[in-house]
C-alpha cells in the first residue's frame, strides 16, 4: 500500500515537473509560481472558513481563477513571454474578484503586491514594453478597485476583519518568500535573450 502511494505520488510529481519544464528560465520560474499558487488556491476558502464560518463562502468562486494559474505553463510552452505577462495578470484578476467577493475592509488588495513584484521580475531589458503593460495592472486595478466593485458579497465583524487581514498579510509574505525562493539570487537567468 505505502510503495503503491509512493508509486503515484512521484508520478504525479514527475508530470507536474514536465508540465512546468520551459527552455526559457523565467518561463520556468512563472510556472513554478503559477503551480504553487493554483495548487494552494482550495485552500484559502478553507481558511477563510475557519475564520468565519460560513459567511466563508464568496470565497469559494476564487476557484474560478485557478485553471487559469493552472495553465500559464500550457501558455508559456507556446509562447514564453505570453506566459510569464499571464501570471501576474491572472493574480491581478484573482485580486480584484477577491475584493469583489469579500470586500477592500479585509485586505485582500494586499495581494496585489506580488502582481507588482513579478511583473518586474520577470522580464528582461529587452522587454521592457511588455513589463510596462503588466506592471500598469496592478496599479489601475488598486486605483480602481473601491469605485468599480461595489459592496462586497460578504460583510463581517471588526474581529473577523483583523483576523483575516492577518491571514491576507501572512498570505503575501508567503507569495514574496516563494518568489525570492524560486528566482535565482545571482544572475543565473540570461537577460540577453
Amino acid at each position: 500500500m505505502l510503495s503503491r502511494l509512493q508509486h503515484v505520488l512521484r508520478s504525479v510529481s514527475d508530470g507536474l515537473s514536465a508540465y512546468k519544464d520551459n527552455p526559457d528560465p523565467l518561463a520556468m520560474l512563472s510556472n513554478t509560481v503559477a503551480l504553487v499558487i493554483a495548487g494552494n488556491q482550495p485552500f484559502y476558502p478553507l481558511y477563510l472558513h475557519a475564520i468565519v464560518g460560513f459567511a466563508a463562502w464568496p470565497a469559494w468562486l476564487t476557484l474560478l481563477t485557478m485553471p487559469l494559474f493552472a495553465a500559464v505553463p500550457a501558455v508559456a510552452r507556446r509562447h514564453p513571454l505570453a506566459g510569464r505577462m499571464m501570471l501576474p495578470v491572472v493574480g491581478v484578476a484573482n485580486g480584484v474578484l477577491a475584493v469583489k467577493l469579500i470586500g477592500v475592509d479585509t485586505a485582500v488588495e494586499l495581494f496585489l503586491l506580488p502582481c507588482v513584484l513579478l511583473a518586474t521580475l520577470l522580464f528582461r531589458p529587452t522587454e521592457k514594453l511588455a513589463m510596462a503593460v503588466v506592471v500598469v495592472c496592478p496599479f489601475a486595478a488598486y486605483l480602481m478597485i473601491d469605485p468599480l466593485v461595489g459592496r462586497p458579497l460578504a460583510v463581517y465583524s471588526a474581529a473577523e476583519y483583523r483576523s483575516i487581514i492577518g491571514m491576507h498579510a501572512f498570505s503575501v509574505a508567503s507569495l514574496f518568500a516563494l518568489i525570492g525562493f524560486v528566482f535565482p539570487s545571482q544572475t543565473a537567468v540570461d537577460n540577453r535573450r
